[in-house]
């Protein structure tokens, strides 16, 4: 994979591997070392009322921010304190109901260790990550996930690297083993996520298409001139739907298909719809996500989707240009 490369550049590309042989391992060892305490931390954390307080100083605060973002996304309530800002006043935004999850490696930090039995003082249960479980942090804290003696990354042995891709995994293992222990759904995960591809991701079909006057029908017996004078009422349609008497579809006529048709009959007014139509029409359900409703469009270049119930029953349209509106490219990618 690597053949043609200079020396120097194959000991650059070594270095790096080396780098992460060293993260990968801490990971597998926080993985295995793994025992009842991670299960009574979830627990707690699954069953708190209050919020989720991550603590840590330097890079592991930084690891804590993240850590609080997941937590928040996956429908845990989470903030970052800063331990220096907590011991000088922000520690009045506690309730005993918190629950505190606390990170240092060494558990030796001197501003976290000063910190925790004033967190105590209030009432919160501490959960301390760390790599020192005889640690003064360890001391006071309620659980002790212990991540064991961890080699650094770093070739001076110094900047925390390993220790806080070990951290960011542990922290990643509560709050998705919460996720579940709390059944958190995706709907769910789309109500914190309404903007960007994420949101779009998880946006249902029945949140995006067209309804009532925007999704016109017509009945098996109509004719083309029938088809022509409901498009014209709708206003903004390119197609109409064809039902059966009972609503449920039969099949689908558009514009496109009508400029075809006048371009090979003379009078094509008077055609029965049934004879024209789209018999078999791709279709979306109600609960579907809009993304799997654009994977059923792009390969066939279709510009209008109908929507069905459970029953069949036509209760709605997905227009292409709603989709452009929403961010979806329909046919301009593979």
């Amino acid at each position: 994979m690597n053949e043609g490369l200079e020396p120097y550049e194959q000991t650059l590309i070594e270095r790096g591997r080396e780098v992460l042989r060293k993260e990968i391992a801490a990971l597998r060892q926080a993985g295995d070392g793994l025992g009842p305490s991670f299960a009574r931390a979830v627990r707690m954390i699954a069953g708190c009322t209050g919020h989720v307080v991550v603590t840590g100083m330097g890079k592991a605060g930084l690891v804590g921010r993240k850590i609080a973002a997941t937590f928040n996304s996956t429908g845990t309530r989470a903030v970052d304190l800063h331990p220096v800002e907590a011991l000088h006043g922000d520690l009045g935004m506690l309730q005993p109901q918190d629950i505190i999850l606390a990170l240092s490696n060494s558990g030796e930090s001197d501003e976290l260790v000063r910190l925790l039995p004033a967190m105590k003082a209030i009432g919160c249960a501490i959960i301390l990550i760390t790599g020192n479980a005889a640690s003064r942090a360890a001391r006071l804290a309620d659980v002790i996930i212990d991540m064991g003696h961890v080699e650094e990354a770093c070739p001076l042995g110094l900047a925390p690297s390993a220790s806080t891709t070990a951290m960011l995994g542990l922290g990643d293992a509560l709050a998705l083993t919460v996720l579940t222990e709390k059944d958190f759904r995706r709907e769910q995960y789309a109500r914190f996520h309404p903007a960007g591809a994420l949101g779009r991701s998880l946006l249902r079909v029945e949140q995006i298409m067209r309804t009532g006057r925007d999704c016109p029908t017509i009945p098996l017996t109509a004719t083309v001139r029938d088809f022509a004078q409901t498009i014209e009422r709708s206003g903004r349609a390119g197609a109409a739907v064809v039902v059966n008497d009972d609503g449920t579809m039969a099949g689908i006529f558009t514009n496109g298909d009508l400029r075809r048709l006048v371009a090979r009959h003379d009078r094509p007014a008077d055609i029965p719809i049934r004879e024209v139509m789209i018999r078999t029409p791709h279709f979306a359900r109600l609960h579907d996500y809009v993304a799997d409703a654009v994977k059923t469009m792009r390969p066939h270049k279709i510009s209008q989707l109908p929507v069905l119930d459970e029953g069949r029953r036509v209760v709605g349209m997905i227009d292409i240009t709603d989709l452009w509106a929403a961010g979806f490219s329909v046919f301009d990618q593979a």
